[in-house]
């Protein structure tokens, strides 16, 4: 059961103290998938990128702010009420709220066009990778371009807010997409434990590659399901500035047999469609390191005040792996379930 959280505050501002000091006691005890360190955007720019100037020229504030949440995204599932499975608060539990703010460039969105030319979005983070150019989102953002799908405008902008773009464009590259085949051979129910994914990018106008622009969070595995204090990060569409919140994550398992699995669960308020692959962070030795992401069980919850990711174990690992090496993404129809 999920008990109430009125320490919260003091949580947050012991994590500020963690961060300063170095990083938690405990820290080497977790299972944290290797990075190279970061080079100097000066060593590794490699000139102008046409693709991105035409992404940037694209997506303007009016079509950033048009934009709607990715198909099938946190919130639109029917509710509790067509399915007995409980998603969602219960009786009594208190529930953190969210705070409007900036952002943090290691955070941002994903803008694309679907089939009908509709502006769409999601959340995603960027992770730590020997190529410094990947971020993790929900595998329901991100599953429509598996393989040689249409890139109908894919970018990632980090630290969106205000209708800016502080670091510019950068472009998914062709093939780039990492989504797991599970997911795409069970489908976003049946597959739900499976709802993460990453996007390898180009660099942006300028030739910077994405991590050595913004920095990178460290992608943590096989850490278990209950953590605090906890940081959630998310876009909501349509809104000027993105969410953040503090609380803590535990362990659910799904009572719903059509989306089976064990997910780590949250409560914080006001997290709506396009928050979806917005990421779960804990503090760590050197940042932030990411232990979740909104998506898994109902698409990362049916309501604003609940949400749950897939865990991150071997699996995520396993695809990770394939991203940095540049293996061939799973595909749609590809595997055998």
């Amino acid at each position: 059961m999920v008990r109430g959280i009125p320490g919260l505050r003091h949580l947050a501002v012991c994590a500020t103290a963690l961060l300063l000091s170095g990083g938690p006691a405990g820290a080497a005890s977790a299972s944290p998938v290797p990075a190279t360190p970061a080079a100097s955007a000066k060593d590794t720019a490699a000139g102008p990128n046409p693709v991105a100037a035409r992404l940037d020229a694209y997506w303007t504030a009016a079509r950033m702010t048009a934009a709607l949440p990715a198909e099938g995204a946190k919130g639109s599932e029917p509710g509790p009420a067509a399915s007995p499975a409980v998603d969602g608060p219960r009786p009594g539990e208190y529930i953190p709220p969210s705070r409007s703010f900036d952002g943090i460039p290691q955070a941002g969105t994903f803008f694309w066009t679907d089939a009908r030319g509709t502006g769409r979005t999601c959340s995603g983070s960027v992770v730590r990778s020997p190529g410094h150019d990947l971020v993790l989102s929900a595998g329901h953002c991100l599953k429509g371009y598996s393989g040689t799908a249409p890139q109908r405008r894919l970018a990632f902008v980090p630290q969106y807010h205000d209708g800016v773009k502080p670091y510019g464009v950068f472009p998914v590259t062709p093939d780039g997409v990492y989504v797991p085949q599970q997911y795409y051979d069970r489908g976003e129910h049946a597959g739900a434990a499976y709802d993460f994914g990453f996007a390898v990018t180009e660099p942006d106008q300028d030739g910077t590659s994405l991590q050595d622009a913004v920095g990178g969070v460290r992608l943590l595995t096989g850490t278990g399901y209950r953590h605090a204090p906890v940081r959630m990060i998310g876009y909501p569409a349509g809104a000027e500035k993105p969410l953040e919140c503090w609380s803590r994550t535990t362990r659910w398992a799904s009572d719903d047999p059509a989306d089976p699995g064990t997910f780590s669960r949250i409560a914080c308020d006001a997290f709506v469609g396009g928050t979806s692959g917005g990421p779960m962070l804990v503090p760590w030795v050197d940042g932030w390191a990411v232990v979740g992401v909104i998506g898994g069980y109902h698409t990362g919850g049916n309501t604003p005040q609940v949400s749950y990711s897939a865990y991150f174990g071997s699996a995520t690992r396993a695809l990770y792996g394939a991203a940095v090496t540049g293996a061939p993404p799973a595909e749609a129809g590809g595997g055998q379930g």
